[in-house]
């Protein structure tokens, strides 16, 4: 069996990021990933000014005297001005520093009365001053392509004078459910029936990562029909995904339906819930075969699915989620002997210290676990697992946003 780290690098390997380009206003861009490195059209700040509320002073004029006449305020958004020899300038935050000062005193530190102020004896120059370009200088690059953009980003591009960029349209995701079984929620059950949790499940992850989750389509049992739906959705999407259907020897028509339009390899990945795992393409669109049971569908999306979209998306940089040594609430006897095995976990608290603790029912079918759930713990093949034992801990908001 391939094991996860290499599946990963396999599906990255074998994939090149082609985005389709677009031009947005800063104001519509979030979430978007950047194509275009962003240079600064400004310095930022754009001039000195004021850290804080206080009085701006030159240290030459406090050589004698420690009391000075308050000569002038100075708002922010205010042009620039001199500062009057032997006088200090009441200053606001952000505003611009006057010619000839040299400090800005805190107004806490000063005692002002009758338009005097009276000045402590502690001044050093330079102090609570922003500088010109100290945050960011002209014509230097802010960002680079391939960036995730956030709240933070944007306004960083904001600062630097860039109103619109050049970002990658969402990803358009194909989602394919197999298995006679499944029948739309709101429709009434025949015996051996379920109803189909897959396909909304699975445009609600794609849809929490930034991405287009095209309306979901359950493939008919029948290898015509099959095909056809494969093909139109190669047209459509620039990924499809299908669950169910993957196993070796599994008696269904995607398999050949694939092979017949482009090519697929089936995977035996150390990992549960999950193992079964193909990949491939329909024609020339990425296609991604996840298993059929839910809480199968949930973990490996996330953890072998999710870096190839980011990849596919323009990502740069597709790092591994976070972990977070936690020690363990729970005990485990031997976990699989072969796959890594992710567990299904949630945060608690002992007398002012975090644990993790396990849902109780661990199988693959067993969805509510992943509501319950704001983690996964990872287990190595054949570990065990005693009370208090630290283990690597991701939290679900790790998994379930764009980076």
């Amino acid at each position: 069996m391939l094991s996860i780290r290499d599946a990963i690098a396999a599906l990255l390997a074998a994939s090149s990021p082609a985005p389709r380009r677009q031009t947005l206003p800063i104001g519509k861009a979030l979430g978007r990933t950047l194509l275009q490195s962003v240079t600064a059209q400004a310095d930022v700040p754009g001039h000195d000014n004021s850290a804080m509320d206080g009085y701006a002073v030159s240290l030459a004029d406090l050589a004698e005297t420690r009391r000075l006449p308050v000569g002038s305020t100075i708002q922010a958004g205010a042009r620039p001005s001199e500062l009057l020899a032997g006088n200090a300038a009441r200053i606001y935050t952000g505003a611009p520093i006057p010619t000839g000062a040299d400090a800005v005193v805190m107004q806490e530190q000063c005692d002002a009365a009758d338009g005097y102020v009276q000045l402590p004896s502690d001044i050093k120059p330079g102090q609570n001053i922003r500088r010109a370009g100290e945050d960011v200088a002209r014509g230097s690059t802010v960002l680079q392509p391939g960036r995730r953009l956030r709240a933070q980003e944007l306004g960083l591009i904001a600062s630097v004078g860039v109103a619109e960029v050049e970002v990658a349209a969402p990803l358009k995701i194909a989602l394919l459910t197999t298995g006679d079984e499944l029948v739309p929620a709101g429709r009434p059950l025949a015996p051996g029936q379920i109803h189909d949790s897959n396909g909304p499940m699975l445009a609600a992850l794609v849809e929490s990562l930034g991405f287009t989750a095209l309306t979901p389509r359950h493939l008919p049992d029948d290898p015509a029909l099959t095909r056809q739906y494969l093909a139109e959705a190669a047209v459509g999407a620039d990924v499809i995904i299908t669950t169910g259907g993957v196993s070796v020897g599994d008696a269904d028509y995607v398999k050949p339906a694939v092979e017949a339009l482009g090519e697929l390899g089936l995977w035996k990945v150390a990992i549960k819930p999950g193992k079964p795992f193909a990949f491939g393409r329909v024609g020339d669109t990425p296609f991604i075969g996840l298993p059929g049971n839910p809480v199968s569908v949930f973990v490996t999306f996330l953890i072998l699915a999710r870096p190839l979209l980011m990849k596919l998306q323009g990502i740069e940089s597709v790092d591994a989620p976070p972990e977070f040594p936690l020690p363990a609430g729970f005990t485990v006897e031997r976990a699989d002997r072969r796959r890594e095995t992710f567990l299904r976990t949630r945060l608690c608290e002992r007398n002012g210290t975090l644990w993790v603790e396990a849902y109780p029912h661990q199988g693959s079918g067993v969805l509510s676990s992943t509501c319950w759930a704001d983690g996964l713990v990872r287990l190595k093949p054949g570990q065990t697992v005693a009370e208090g034992d630290i283990l690597p801990y991701t939290p679900m908001s790790s998994l379930l946003c764009s980076h």
